[in-house]
C-alpha cells in the first residue's frame, strides 16, 4: 500500500537545471519522468554522462523556458541562478537544491536526497550501496604522500572539496590544505615548487590552446614533475558528487601504487 503510494506521488515531469543534478536524474529517474537536462550535461569536459544527455532536451537553466515544460518538480544546485530558482517558485513549482558535495560521503547522501524526491529511493539505495562498497574496495590505508592539484591560471583545491575528500582516500595528503587553502582558489607557482609535492595532478587539456593553460607547461613545473610522480585528470570524474567520481579515486589510487613501487625501486638502488 505504502509502496502504490509513493508511485502515485512521485514526481510525473522532472527538469533538472544544474550539471549535477543532471546526472544523478539520470541515474535515477523513471523511463519517461525525466524531461529535460541542462545543456552542460552533454559538454565532454564537464559531464560523464554525455551520450546519456543527448536523449533528453536541453535547457539553458532560464525560469520562462522550464516553467513551458511544466514541470511538477526541478533539479538544482545551491549555486543555480537564484533570480530563476525564485521565480520558479513563486510560480508553484517545487524545486529541490542539492548543495555541491564537498566530501565522498556527500555521494551517497545526494543519491538519496534524488532518490527520495524522485519517488525512487530503492534505486538510489542500491546505487547508494554499489558506490560505498566500490570505495571501499580502493581506499588506500599508507603513510600519506604529498599531493598537489594544479590546474589552468594555477587553479587549485585545499580543505573542504571533494577533491581533498579524493586525494585523503587514497594515501594523499593535499598541499593546498597544507598551506591553509579552503575550497578553491590560486596556488602561486613558486610556492607549489618550494612545497616540493611528491606528486603533481593536473587536468586534461581543453581543445584549443589558452593563456591559462601555459602554466601548466611551465618549465619550473616540468622540473617539479620530472622529480615527482605526476597524474592527469578528467574534469568530468571530479566535478560532481555522483557514481562517476569512483573512476577519480581509482586513478589517485593507481597513482599512489605506482609512487609506492617507484620508492622500492628507489630504495633496492640505493642498497
Amino acid at each position: 500500500m505504502l509502496a502504490s503510494a509513493a508511485v502515485a506521488e512521485a514526481p510525473r515531469r522532472v527538469v533538472s537545471v544544474n550539471l549535477c543534478t543532471d546526472q544523478l536524474a539520470m541515474m535515477l529517474a523513471a523511463p519517461g519522468q525525466l524531461v529535460s537536462v541542462s545543456h552542460l550535461a552533454a559538454e565532454p569536459q564537464t559531464s560523464a554522462m554525455v551520450e546519456e544527455a543527448r536523449a533528453y532536451p536541453a535547457n539553458m537553466g532560464q525560469a520562462e523556458q522550464v516553467f513551458l515544460m511544466r514541470p511538477d518538480l526541478v533539479l538544482a544546485g545551491t549555486f543555480t541562478a537564484r533570480a530563476s530558482v525564485d521565480l520558479l517558485r513563486r510560480l508553484g513549482v517545487e524545486v529541490v537544491e542539492l548543495p555541491p558535495a564537498t566530501t565522498l560521503d556527500d555521494v551517497a547522501g545526494h543519491l538519496r536526497i534524488v532518490g527520495r524526491a524522485l519517488g525512487r529511493e530503492a534505486e538510489a539505495e542500491e546505487l547508494a550501496a554499489e558506490f560505498e562498497a566500490g570505495l571501499d574496495r580502493l581506499r588506500i590505508e599508507a603513510p600519506p604522500a604529498r599531493a598537489a592539484m594544479y590546474y589552468p591560471s594555477g587553479y587549485t583545491t585545499g580543505s573542504g572539496t571533494l577533491a581533498d575528500s579524493v586525494l585523503r582516500h587514497t594515501g594523499f595528503s593535499n598541499i593546498a590544505a597544507e598551506l591553509g587553502l579552503d575550497g578553491g582558489g590560486n596556488l602561486p607557482l613558486e610556492r607549489l615548487v618550494m612545497a616540493q609535492p611528491e606528486v603533481i595532478v593536473t587536468s586534461t587539456p581543453y581543445p584549443g590552446a589558452s593563456r591559462a593553460e601555459e602554466i601548466l607547461v611551465h618549465p619550473a613545473l616540468k622540473a617539479v614533475q620530472n622529480r615527482a610522480g605526476s597524474a592527469e585528470v578528467t574534469d568530468a570524474d571530479w566535478i560532481c558528487g555522483t557514481p562517476h567520481v569512483l573512476r577519480a579515486v581509482r586513478g589517485m589510487a593507481e597513482a599512489r601504487e605506482a609512487l609506492a613501487a617507484l620508492r622500492l625501486t628507489m630504495l633496492d638502488g640505493a642498497r
